[in-house]
């Protein structure tokens, strides 16, 4: 009975994420600016790009979007067959992975706006969006080892990655407000920042019993931002050092909780 109720919702809300998912690709577009739009690293008055803030990963990093973009299309086409739409697990998912790609959408306009500290608010936004995807997706069974790679995997890598995004947005809001640091030195109060970054990374590994797709992108990040420190117009050995440790804590710690725990094959 429960899955005939399930059935009976019908095409709506997988509809809705599907054209949520073509929403954020043509965003991601014009943020891109191959063709229309301003590229995300000369918006905001530059402030986004590679070297602007000791906390900015390198300009290869940004890469990984191609990979979760590709990801969520992958995940919209397939919540849309007979089987997820009877899942109650793909139900309860459907309206904040929508969520997700409608505030990456919004993230690309209001930076393409100029709108810096709005930026800042809605990816915070997005990471406590991503952060309840990780709830639901570890509290509920998936549907085999195809619908762990599309949608676990999907979702790890963009809640891994957006953390450190929200840390690249945190210090190009700081710098282009003029923020010092109140006496703090630079490499100092960018390793905080990292550490934090670091913290909730680990917290994810914990919380999730060492999935890898989190460790993996947010590790990414940080190793990226290592790079940028030690070369490119922004040099910072310090920053970089504490990036590369930082990198390396949060893949190690979902690595040794992943064995501890056994190795769920719900990663």
């Amino acid at each position: 009975m429960h899955q005939q109720t399930q059935s009976e919702q019908g095409l709506g809300w997988p509809i809705v994420v599907l054209v949520s998912s073509l929403v954020a690709i043509v965003a991601a577009f014009m943020g891109s600016g191959v063709v229309v739009g301003t590229p995300i690293q000369e918006a905001a008055d530059g402030w986004l790009n590679a070297d602007s803030t000791p906390l900015a990963p390198a300009s290869p990093a940004f890469r990984i979007w191609s990979v979760i973009y590709l990801g969520l299309f992958a995940y919209a086409v397939w919540q849309l067959l007979p089987t997820q739409r009877r899942s109650e697990r793909h139900a309860a998912l459907r309206p904040w992975a929508v969520a997700s790609m409608l505030l990456n959408a919004a993230w690309i306009w209001v930076v393409q706006a100029g709108l810096l500290v709005i930026s800042l608010a809605v990816i915070v936004v997005l990471l406590a969006v991503l952060a309840r995807i990780l709830v639901l997706l570890v509290d509920t069974l998936p549907g085999g080892r195809l619908d762990i790679l599309i949608v676990d995997g999907t979702f790890g890598l963009y809640l891994g990655w957006v953390t450190v995004a929200t840390v690249a947005n945190f210090a190009a809001v700081l710098a282009a407000s003029g923020v010092d640091g109140s006496g703090l030195s630079v490499t100092l109060l960018s390793s905080i920042v990292l550490a934090l970054a670091a913290a909730i990374g680990v917290a994810t590994a914990v919380y999730s019993r060492g999935r890898l797709a989190p460790a993996l992108a947010t590790s990414w990040g940080l190793g990226w931002i290592a790079v940028g420190r030690l070369d490119g117009g922004l040099v910072d050995q310090g920053t970089a050092i504490a990036a590369g440790i930082c990198a390396a804590v949060v893949l190690l710690s979902a690595v040794v909780i992943r064995l501890v725990a056994g190795g769920s094959p719900r990663d």
